[in-house]
C-alpha cells in the first residue's frame, strides 16, 4: 500500500509507476483504493464510474479498468456535501458529517467484497491510501488508509514530498500519530520530487532513517513533462494561469493559439486539456476573472460538478456578459459536458439533482438552440464519434473521428434551427445517437464527450481549424500525446527503478495463493531471485 504524508505528494502516480514495474515482471497487478475524492472520474468499459487515477493506473497494469478497482467515489458538490458512487453507480448525496459518522461503515463491507472479488484474479495489489493516514480526527471511521491496509494485510510504504518543503518533519508527524498497530505496517518511506545536489539531502536521509527506525526506500528526482493524468484537485494549483501564461503577449500569425478554460468553482474532469497543453502551437491558461478573457483567440467552458451553481457564478462575476460580448464578434467559445448545457437556452433541475431536492432552473447563455434538464439517472459510457459538421466553418476536417466518455446526468434536446455537432457510438449499444451542437455560425460547439482532445489526428485538425479561424499561421509542430502515452508510463517505471529499492519493496510483497511465499523479481520462465 501506498501511503502519503499528506494530498498530492505522488500517491497516485507512484502507484501507476510501480504497477507499471510489476507487469513487466511478468505479474497480473491490479490497483486498489477504497474511497477516492475527486471531480477526475473515467468510464469503465461496463459503463461504471471510477476515479481517472484508479483508470491509469490500471493502464499501467496492462488491466482493464473497472469498478472494484475504486468501489466508492466521491464527488464534491458543497464544502461539506458530496454524491457518493458505489460500485460505478449513483448511491446518494450524502453531508460530511453524515458519510464519517454513518455511511462508511455501510460501505466498508461492499468495498471489503470488491477487494477479495479483484485480488482474487490478480497475484499483486497495489493499494493506494488518500490524504495522509494520521489525520487523526478521522482515522476512526477511515475505510482508505490504515483499516484498508490491515484488512488486506498491507505492507505499507510512506510517500513524503520534498518539493513542498518540511518534507521530514511530514515524515516524523505522520509516523507519532500513528497508533501503535498502524506504526507497525510501515515498512520504509520514499522522498519524491526531489530537485538538487542528493549529497546535501543524505545527511537528513541518515537522521531520519535512525528516528523513524525505517529505511529510507529511495530518492525519486522530480520527473519533468511526464504528460500523465492528475487526479486531485490540488494539482489545479499548478495549472497555467493568465497571469503567468500570458503576461508577456506575443504578436504575430506563427504565436500560439490562446485558449481560455473557464475556471470555474467546481471544474471537473481538468484532464480534459491535458493533451491541448502539451502542444507547442497552443498556449492555455486558466481564467478567473472575465477581464483575462479578452486576451483568448478561443475560450472553453468545461465539465463542472455542479452545473447551475457555476452557471450562476458565472453571471455573478460579469462572464456572462462579456462571453455574449465576444461571441458577438466571431470569437469561437466550446462547451464541454456541464460547459456544453450552460451554452444552451436553459438548464432545468425539477428533481433536484444539484439543489438537494428542491426544484430549481437557470437560462443559459443562449448560444445555441437546445435546452437541458437533468435527470436522476446518469449516463457513463466510453464513446466514438464521427463529426457532422465543421470546425468554425472551415470544412469538415480531413480527421473527423473522435473517441472518449460521456459521464453526465442532463438530456439535452434539440429546438427548432439547431445542429447536432456529431453522431457517437456508445460501447456496448447497439446504433448512434447524436451528441452535442453547432451554432448557425459554426463558431460555437459543444459536446458531452470528455476527453475530445486526446485523439492526436483529430486534436491537430481542431487545432488546424482553430488557428485558421483567428488568423493564425498553420502549427510548425505537433505532439503526439496518444502515441507516445505507453512510452511516458513506461518513463516513469524506468524512472521508478533507477531511484527505488525494488527489490526491497518486493521482499514486503506476499503471494496470497500461498502463505509465507513471497513474489519474486524475475520474470517468468527466467531465473528468480526470491525474498524469503
Amino acid at each position: 500500500m501506498i501511503l502519503g504524508t499528506a494530498s498530492h505528494v505522488g500517491k497516485s502516480i507512484l502507484t501507476a509507476g510501480l504497477g507499471r514495474v510489476f507487469a513487466d515482471a511478468g505479474y497480473r497487478v491490479a490497483p486498489f483504493k477504497a474511497q477516492n475524492m475527486s471531480l477526475n472520474s473515467a468510464a469503465t468499459p461496463d459503463g461504471g464510474e471510477i476515479g481517472r487515477a484508479q483508470a491509469l493506473q490500471a493502464e499501467a497494469c496492462r488491466a482493464v479498468p473497472c469498478v472494484e478497482m475504486n468501489p466508492v467515489l466521491l464527488k464534491p458538490s458543497t464544502d461539506t456535501g458530496a454524491q457518493v458512487i458505489l460500485l460505478g453507480k449513483i448511491w446518494g448525496q450524502v453531508t460530511a458529517s453524515d458519510y464519517h459518522t454513518r455511511r462508511v461503515e455501510q460501505l466498508f463491507p461492499e468495498v471489503l467484497v470488491a477487494y477479495k472479488h479483484l485480488a482474487a484474479r490478480h497475484d499483486l495489489m497495489l493499494l493506494e491510501g488518500a490524504g495522509s493516514p494520521a489525520e487523526i480526527n478521522l482515522r476512526e471511521h477511515d475505510i482508505v488508509n490504515m483499516r484498508m491496509a490491515h484488512a488486506a494485510d498491507a505492507a505499507c510504504l510512506l510517500v513524503g514530498d520534498i518539493d513542498r518543503g518540511g518534507v521530514f518533519a511530514s515524515l516524523l508527524g505522520t509516523l507519532e500519530l500513528l497508533e501503535p498497530e498502524d506504526r507497525a505496517r510501515i515498512r520504509g518511506f520514499v522522498i519524491n520530487k526531489f530537485r538538487g545536489d542528493e549529497a546535501l539531502l543524505r545527511p537528513g536521509i541518515a537522521t531520519i532513517e535512525r528516528r523513524l527506525r525505517l529505511p529510507c526506500v529511495g530518492i525519486v528526482p522530480f520527473l519533468r513533462d511526464l504528460g500523465l493524468d492528475e487526479e486531485d484537485g490540488v494539482a489545479l494549483e499548478d495549472r497555467p494561469s493568465a497571469a503567468r501564461q500570458w503576461k508577456d503577449l506575443q504578436s504575430g500569425s506563427a504565436r500560439a493559439l490562446r485558449i481560455g478554460v473557464i475556471a470555474l468553482p467546481h471544474i471537473a474532469n481538468f484532464t480534459d486539456f491535458d493533451a491541448l497543453a502539451l502542444e507547442p502551437a497552443v498556449s492555455p491558461a486558466y481564467l478567473e476573472r472575465p477581464s483575462e478573457i479578452a486576451a483568448a483567440d478561443l475560450l472553453i467552458l468545461p465539465g463542472t460538478k455542479q452545473t447551475l451553481d457555476d452557471l450562476g457564478w458565472l453571471e455573478h462575476r460579469g462572464f456572462v456578459r462579456e462571453l455574449r460580448r465576444l461571441h458577438g464578434i466571431g470569437v469561437p467559445i466550446i462547451g464541454i459536458c456541464g460547459g456544453f448545457q450552460m451554452l444552451g437556452v436553459s438548464i432545468e433541475d425539477p428533481q433536484g439533482i444539484e439543489n438537494q431536492g428542491e426544484p430549481a432552473s437557470r437560462t443559459g447563455l443562449g448560444l445555441i438552440p437546445v435546452r437541458t434538464i437533468l435527470r436522476r439517472e446518469k449516463t457513463v459510457r466510453r464513446v466514438q464519434g464521427t463529426l457532422r459538421r465543421d470546425f468554425f466553418g472551415g470544412g469538415v476536417p480531413p480527421e473527423s473521428s473522435f473517441e472518449g466518455y460521456e459521464i453526465h446526468v442532463g438530456e439535452t434536446f434539440y429546438n427548432a434551427g439547431s445542429c447536432p455537432l456529431a453522431d457517437i457510438v456508445r460501447q456496448g449499444i447497439p446504433g448512434s445517437v447524436p451528441d452535442g451542437a453547432v451554432s448557425a455560425s459554426g463558431r460555437v460547439l459543444g459536446t458531452y464527450v470528455h476527453g475530445f482532445f486526446d485523439n492526436d489526428d483529430f486534436r491537430h485538425s481542431f487545432i488546424r481549424a482553430a488557428r485558421a479561424a483567428v488568423d493564425l499561421a498553420p502549427a510548425a509542430a505537433w505532439a503526439h500525446v496518444a502515441a507516445e502515452r505507453e512510452a511516458r508510463i513506461d518513463r516513469l517505471a524506468l524512472h521508478l527503478r533507477k531511484s527505488l529499492d525494488i527489490n526491497l519493496i518486493t521482499s514486503w510483497i506476499v503471494d496470497p495463493s500461498v502463505k509465507g511465499r513471497r513474489i519474486t523479481t524475475a520474470k517468468p520462465g527466467t531465473e528468480a531471485t526470491s525474498h524469503e
